[in-house]
């Protein structure tokens, strides 16, 4: 029964659950390369850092400003109260007054996907690829729903438009066969028009271009969401500037009824960054990556200055992934929407 428990862990890790944990009490790093967590309702728990995510260049030099840094963290319960708090409806003033929100807020457009999630969700990037990621993962989000299918018909436009050449083989508005969606890309890649993909960790794409239909197959066979999750995240985007205004509202909402049935956990979400040799238990709120505990693998040989100092950098690091972060979410509004 233990090593049932202790397996259903491990993997809702490895697959990035998203919740809220019940605080940490106590972390460290074990002798067997294990961490060992107690949390504040007394639970305790055992983690292989083997399987843990590993963060490796943790520099803020390093930081790049034209691509989102993803940290597959919880969502803090803060950022989802703030999303549930939404009213549905942008004109639902009864809504509003009941909450007692005066904030004035843009008018919903369901000119692209970027903006219409950023409507629903606020945040930036990072709440953006957590959320879709989140929906995809819990089944919220079907992309093969009947509103994701394009219609059945002969018809044909007089001239050939490039949008029609391009995604007439497809059944859906996103590209469901691996098949087409990495012609996209290539076409894409070629004509230097990847901006839709500017939000996206590389590693996501990567796992995308290296991905056949068979090796999807299979990732669904295993059951890998997570990976699976990753690449439909791909596809999507690669489709956002096909997709109509049905299609986006779907999707927009799908995501936005996700979050308002989200359930909250009690496992913290822990990345390594191993250039500090360091566990450091992270979630996502409305601002950013934060903080929650910071555990070193060598904290017994670590003279105080030393481990202060680490700290010091762990926290100025994703302090500068937040606002490179958010930086690049701001140029991306005035540059592709305004």
């Amino acid at each position: 029964m233990r090593k049932a428990i202790l397996l259903v862990f491990v993997l809702l890790f490895s697959a990035g659950v998203y919740g809220q944990e019940d605080g940490i009490r106590n972390m460290r790093w074990g002798r067997d390369y294990k961490l060992h967590v107690s949390l504040n309702n007394d639970s305790s728990y055992v983690m292989d850092v083997r399987g843990l995510y590993h963060q490796r260049g943790s520099s803020p030099m390093g930081i790049k400003e034209d691509e989102t840094t993803y940290l597959p963290v919880k969502l803090d319960q803060d950022f989802v109260n703030l999303v549930k708090s939404r009213p549905l409806s942008e004109v639902d003033s009864m809504a509003r007054r009941t909450l007692n929100d005066t904030t004035p807020r843009p008018t919903r457009h369901y000119n692209t996907l970027w903006s219409a999630l950023h409507y629903d969700i606020g945040g930036g990037y990072v709440h953006l690829v957590n959320c879709l990621l989140y929906a995809l993962e819990a089944r919220q989000l079907n992309l093969r729903h009947l509103l994701m299918e394009r219609p059945k018909s002969d018809w044909k436009p007089d001239p050939m438009t490039e949008s029609y050449r391009r995604t007439r083989k497809w059944k859906y508005y996103v590209p469901l066969r691996q098949k087409y969606a990495r012609k996209e890309y290539k076409k894409r890649k070629k004509e230097k028009d990847l901006l839709d993909l500017q939000g996206i960790p590389p590693r996501f794409v990567e796992r995308f271009a290296e991905t056949s239909d068979r090796g999807y197959r299979k990732l669904v066979h295993q059951k890998a969401q997570h990976e699976v999750a990753q690449i439909d995240l791909v596809r999507i985007m690669l489709a956002a500037k096909y997709l109509g205004t049905e299609q986006i509202k779907f999707i927009s909402e799908s995501v936005r009824k996700s979050i308002n049935r989200y359930t909250a956990s009690n496992l913290p979400s822990v990345i390594i960054l191993d250039d500090y040799n360091a566990a450091v238990s992270m979630r996502l709120d409305t601002a950013g990556y934060r903080v929650d505990y910071i555990v070193f693998q060598d904290d017994l040989h670590l003279m105080p200055e030393e481990m202060k100092r680490r700290k010091r950098d762990i926290n100025r690091l994703v302090q500068t992934i937040n606002m490179a972060n958010k930086n690049l979410f701001r140029r991306r509004l005035e540059q592709y929407y305004h």
